[in-house]
């Protein structure tokens, strides 16, 4: 793998719950080594939201979107409600997530459409963007974030598997398009065809380690540094320079969460070297 000489931000990663065998420390030494430096780790479960935070106090460049994942939805109460209000108020967390609906869970619908309006509610509440999962259920999730698109300051669709109509309805509610491993696999077809279709200014990148890894490993844990390999993909479906990937999907990554270095939408204007 080639270095990009700019660092790069992954905007979906468990550190959280790192492949057996690894160490935080040994993972993120790693993957600075290999141009990687800025995370976002997501919720899962309420269970696991002290150790985002633990991870975020260790490592400054971790921020963390605390939230129920879909497969949780049924741990959602007042008290785990009351405990999300209270960690959207430190400055660690950045965003709400992994937060939305999935059909493949047997987790029943409605339970999971309660949950995840009551968390975009929170997020709203905070100003605090927010991280989509979506598994077969598109059409309803787009649903409900046009309900509330007024009041809601975007987020990421994380691993999005939709068509390229549906990322640009995403897009105009103000969400950046995550690509990760899958843009990798030599069978690829959707998530080069949403690649190829959507602006520059939407791109953002992936691991979703230690799940999704990217070709040649797809049957290994992933791990942090592999986010390397999804920008080469980029770069290579998008024509650009391996630096102009990183600089621009980061400058995109932090201008979506609202972090420092968002100042502007990102714009290439050197292509590929």
């Amino acid at each position: 793998m080639k270095k990009t000489m700019q660092p790069l931000f992954d905007t979906h990663i468990h550190l959280d719950c790192l492949a057996a065998g690894t160490t935080l420390e040994e993972e993120l030494t790693t993957a600075k080594k290999a141009g990687v430096n800025g995370w976002l780790v997501p919720g899962v479960r309420y269970g696991g939201w002290d150790r985002l935070l633990k991870l975020a106090q260790i490592e400054a460049a971790v921020r963390i979107a605390p939230g129920l994942h879909p497969l949780a939805a049924t741990e959602w109460d007042e008290s785990v409600s009351r405990r999300l209000a209270a960690l959207l108020q430190r400055p660690e967390s950045v965003a709400v997530g992994e937060i939305g609906l999935d059909a493949m869970l047997p987790v029943a619908r409605d339970v999971q459409e309660r949950v995840f309006r009551a968390q975009l509610q929170l997020a709203i509440d905070h100003r605090k963007p927010v991280v989509i999962h979506c598994r077969k259920a598109y059409a309803e999730s787009l649903k409900i974030l046009r309900e509330v698109r007024r009041d809601l300051p975007g987020g990421i669709m994380h691993a999005f598997g939709g068509s390229p109509e549906l990322a640009k309805e995403a897009i105009d509610l103000g969400f950046g398009i995550g690509f990760g491993g899958t843009l990798t696999y030599p069978q690829a077809r959707r998530a080069p065809e949403v690649l190829r279709a959507i602006s520059e200014e939407w791109i953002v990148l992936e691991t979703d380690a230690p799940d999704m890894s990217p070709h040649p490993f797809r049957r290994e844990p992933n791990r942090p540094f592999r986010l390397q390999l999804v920008a080469e993909k980029v770069a290579e479906i998008k024509g650009w320079s391996l630096v102009d990937t990183a600089q621009v999907t980061r400058r995109n990554a932090m201008r979506i969460l609202g972090l420092s270095e968002a100042a502007a939408p990102a714009t290439l204007k050197v292509k590929n070297e």
